[in-house]
């Protein structure tokens, strides 16, 4: 693997340009009009535009895409996160033209996509799996009897979703009917399928994701887990690991049934299964996400692990290289993203970037995209910064978030900053008592 095209933008391609350079792997970037002046355009080797700002026309241009790798002779695509990096139609393309797709095969990817197919699965694999419907509610009358049976509050989801959207919790049969037509139609809109389905809500869940990494060899591995329930909108904002709500006894029965999750599809690349993890620590399957996650770094800095550094290696075909004895927490680390939007409504800020300067602090990781003079357009997820934190122990690391924190600065757009400060002076979070309805909580007081 000499050259790998990155279909991807901003800090994750910067991101994954980094390691690329590492490993002596040349990069061919792809760019909008919005991203030509953006620092990871700069950082790679090449340089390839793909057309306008909206993503239907360049991020998701699956033809420009493939004839830039074309043209630059790469040898791979790697997809990022987002866009088209769980598009199993993508990956079927970039196999038939010759080229890597450095992820796993485009089977798995289209098994584990759509969330009814990836429940039977992980139901036949033993995996525990939130209770719910077996096939596709085709009516608001399909979804009553359902609910009927399973008992309220339960959570309407699109099959083919992700990142929240399609998803409505219904406390009784008149939310459950008036929430169907219009998360049908966002799931339509969204994904080009409308499939619902239902599962049971469960309340005041903690939302746990453990890391995986399966080789051509049949070897799966964990790599821990991240706790993820500090969300808005069903979004993460903060991510820590090792969790501070699992016993080991816990962290161990989750760990190895996700890898028993990932063995069940002969997973291969790395990849993240996702549990919804009740107040009595039972665990449900929630979704398998068959990419890097966006909040990986948590895992790089907790294990001491490169894992773009073993996305690339795995699609080379050679072996996992460490053995599951190997992988220790190290120290623990805590992500939080800033975003360009407004901190009490989380609503996009877009605008041009003024003063720019990350906190320089030795235990501080900064994953970013953006720098002084750039300009936060509306065509993409307001993301800008990933500012990443470890120390000894947690309350080491919650310490030296607030420093950075108190240090980051940026002018010319609103950011969540504020948000983020709240949350870590929080004695809710200091206790490592939190769960999903963090934010709702925090928002209704």
């Amino acid at each position: 693997m000499r050259k790998v095209l990155i279909a991807n933008r901003g800090e994750i391609a910067r991101r994954i340009i980094r390691t690329c350079k590492l490993k002596g792997v040349a990069t061919v970037a792809v760019y909008s009009d919005a991203d030509k002046d953006l620092p990871y355009v700069r950082e790679a080797d090449e340089a390839v535009h793909i057309g306008p700002p909206p993503v239907p026309h360049s991020y998701l241009n699956v033809e420009a895409i493939i004839a830039a790798a074309k043209s630059t002779n790469a040898d791979a695509i790697h997809p990022g996160y987002g866009l088209l990096s769980e598009n199993e139609a993508f990956a079927q393309r970039v196999s038939d033209e010759g080229l890597v797709f450095i992820g796993p095969s485009p089977k798995v990817i289209g098994q584990m996509g759509d969330k009814l197919t990836a429940r039977q699965i992980m139901q036949e694999a033993g995996v525990p799996v939130v209770p719910g419907c077996e096939e596709p509610v085709n009516t608001p009358d399909e979804a009553v009897a359902i609910a009927a049976t399973i008992g309220y509050p339960i959570m309407l989801k699109a099959s083919a979703g992700g990142g929240g959207i399609g998803m409505q919790i219904c406390r009784d049969e008149q939310e459950l009917r008036q929430a169907y037509q219009s998360a049908k139609g966002r799931a339509k809109a969204y994904f080009g399928n409308d499939a619902m389905y239902v599962e049971k809500y469960v309340e005041r869940p903690h939302h746990i994701e453990v890391q995986i990494a399966g080789d051509e060899h049949g070897e799966v591995i964990h790599l821990l887990e991240r706790e993820c329930s500090i969300q808005r909108r069903h979004q993460k904002v903060l991510e820590e690991s090792p969790s501070p709500f699992l016993d080991q006894t816990t962290r161990e029965k989750l760990c190895q049934a996700a890898v028993q999750a990932a063995k069940a599809v002969g997973y291969t690349g790395v990849g993240t299964v996702e549990f919804i993890v009740d107040e009595d620590k039972n665990f449900y399957f929630l979704e398998m996400n068959t990419r890097l996650q966006v909040e990986h770094p948590v895992t790089e800095e907790m294990t001491g692990l490169d894992l773009v550094a073993m996305q690339l290696e795995i699609a080379k075909g050679n072996p996992l290289g460490i053995a599951q004895a190997d992988v220790k927490a190290l120290q623990h680390a805590i992500e939080l993203r800033v975003y360009a939007e407004d901190p009490v409504t989380f609503m996009p800020s877009p605008g041009t970037i003024g003063l720019y300067q990350p906190p320089v602090l030795d235990f501080v990781r900064i994953d970013d995209g953006v720098e002084a003079g750039t300009q936060v357009t509306p065509f993409y997820d307001p993301m800008i910064a990933k500012v990443i934190v470890s120390g000894a122990t947690r309350e080491e690391a919650v310490v030296r978030a607030k420093e950075a924190m108190e240090k980051f600065q940026i002018t010319g757009i609103k950011t969540n900053i504020p948000f983020l400060q709240e949350v870590l002076a929080d004695e809710r979070f200091t206790a490592g008592a939190y769960t999903t309805w963090f934010v709702q909580e925090r928002v209704s007081k």
